[in-house]
């Protein structure tokens, strides 16, 4: 029995050079057709049995493959930036180059540059309510990975959840006194009103775990610093469940941003070059395209919800 694709057709081919049998004849039996037993007679007769050898039928190029220097401008951004394929997209065509996400996501795969592993998510399904800008604003305590001078530092992060709009500030410690005065900036420094906080349960944004239960009259018990500057502001405080992260989303997800894109590419040698670079960060965050804004940034999503909101007329 023929082993490989050259003796099965020097099998059939054979028999009709040698003349023993007529083409027409062996058709009726050979299982391929007529028309590949001549074409291997006639490549048999030209180039004798390496010439049927199969050889790879895949074209030489392509005229519709994209040019190797948008290849290498996708590979350059991807290095330097780690943005998805969405958010890729969205830059090259700010350069003048339209390229659909799934050829930048080939480009990506090919060249090895995807992550090596992926994490489970869980999801959770929320009741998704139209914001506007300032309705809700989540924030945060983020640990800076890195001491200075052996010294820990803390990263208070507030983002508006309809803009993605965020300020961010370093301070030496976490304390009640730290996240007023956090918020107290944060009131000050925004382009909005904000109507409405979110915050975990720490016990720097709420006593509601640590000190009620301690409180002479649990039934009114002493509210919290923070809560209190929440009420000379008119800002509503909600809190999240307990071990529930996922319902503080966005301010999650823009930490994991800040660690992979500026703490794991920086090293700060003092306070103040960490605050300078942190500074230069945020901005750039702000001006960076978000798949959740479709391609918008968050100034670009402040801006238009600027435009949109309307305006009180007097009669």
């Amino acid at each position: 029995m023929p082993k490989t694709i050259k003796e099965e057709r020097l099998r059939w081919v054979l028999p009709i050079i040698s003349k023993e049998l007529k083409l027409k004849e062996v058709a009726r039996v050979c299982p391929h057709s007529q028309r590949s037993l001549e074409r291997w007679v006639a490549l048999y007769k030209s180039r004798g049995a390496l010439g049927l050898v199969p050889q790879s039928t895949r074209p030489k190029t392509n005229p519709k493959e994209t040019p190797i220097r948008i290849k290498e401008r996708v590979i350059e951004l991807r290095k330097a930036t780690q943005r998805c394929s969405l958010k890729l997209k969205w830059k090259l065509e700010k350069e003048g180059i339209s390229l659909h996400k799934n050829t930048i996501q080939k480009i990506i795969r090919k060249e090895g540059l995807v992550r090596k592993y992926r994490i489970r998510k869980l999801k959770y399904k929320y009741v998704k309510v139209p914001l506007g800008k300032g309705d809700l604003v989540e924030i945060d305590v983020k640990f800076v990975p890195e001491t200075i001078k052996n010294k820990r530092y803390y990263q208070f992060t507030a983002i508006d959840c309809a803009t993605r709009w965020r300020y961010l500030k370093i301070y030496d410690n976490y304390a009640n006194s730290d996240s007023t005065d956090f918020l107290q900036e944060l009131i000050k420094i925004t382009p909005f009103r904000i109507r409405t906080i979110k915050t975990d349960n720490g016990s720097n944004f709420t006593n509601r775990y640590t000190g009620y239960l301690k409180s002479s009259d649990p039934f009114n018990p002493r509210l919290h610093n923070f809560d209190l500057l929440c009420q000379k502001h008119n800002i509503l405080h909600y809190l999240i469940d307990p071990g529930k992260p996922a319902q503080n989303g966005k301010v999650e997800r823009s930490h994991r941003t800040d660690q992979e894109t500026f703490y794991d590419r920086n090293r700060f040698k003092t306070l103040e070059d960490l605050k300078t670079k942190i500074k230069i960060w945020n901005a750039e965050y702000n001006n960076d395209e978000h798949c959740a804004l479709n391609g918008k940034t968050p100034n670009e999503m402040l801006e238009l919800l600027t435009i949109q909101e309307p305006t009180n007329v007097c009669g």
